[in-house]
């Protein structure tokens, strides 16, 4: 048996993970978009990520990636640039099986050696229990929920915020 290895992506792995974002797209609530975006948009989002010097992994296991996670900014003004948003997709195959914490471990131990201060995670529906326990699981605490602010499949949908500093956190100024 195989195990499961954690890296950084690459362009060979943006068709896989167009994939398995596209099928949260069109199933499920943790995206609020409607409509997969191809490979050539996913190429370009992966870019921007990369562009910021930020991390964006990818797990697999025999070959296959199961999952990717990477950083973003939380919002793009100057004063927010020590503060990163989480995003993590799994294959819904192999949800519950250890991927995405092994995917959120090193995205935060490389966004605190990147010198960010805080990672938020917006999760997409209050239902999404695994998500919050999973980032519960790796220090998040839970900051609020944005009530009935999405719309897809016919219902409103909330979205949870989750906050962990990175390294000192707010205790001292960044250098």
């Amino acid at each position: 048996m195989s195990e499961l290895i954690v890296r950084a992506s690459t362009e060979a792995d943006v068709a896989r993970c167009a994939e398995i974002y596209g099928h949260h797209v069109l199933h499920g609530t943790a995206s609020f978009e409607v409509d997969p975006p191809d490979v050539a948009e996913m190429r370009k989002r992966r870019a921007a990520v990369l562009d910021l010097d930020l991390p964006y992994l990818v797990a697999e296991k025999d070959g296959r990636v199961l999952g990717y996670a990477y950083a973003g900014l939380y919002r793009p003004r100057p004063a927010y640039r020590f503060s990163v948003e989480n995003s993590i997709y799994i294959d819904h195959e192999t949800r519950g099986q250890g991927v995405g914490k092994a995917l959120l471990v090193p995205l935060i131990d490389l966004c605190t050696k990147a010198g960010r201060r805080q990672m938020i995670a917006v999760i997409g529906d209050s239902a999404h229990t695994a998500s919050i326990k999973l980032h519960e699981s790796c220090g998040f605490e839970m900051i609020g929920t944005i009530r009935s602010v999405g719309f897809k499949f016919g219902r409103w949908l909330d979205s949870v915020l989750m906050q962990r500093p990175l390294g000192t956190g707010d205790r001292d100024l960044p250098a």
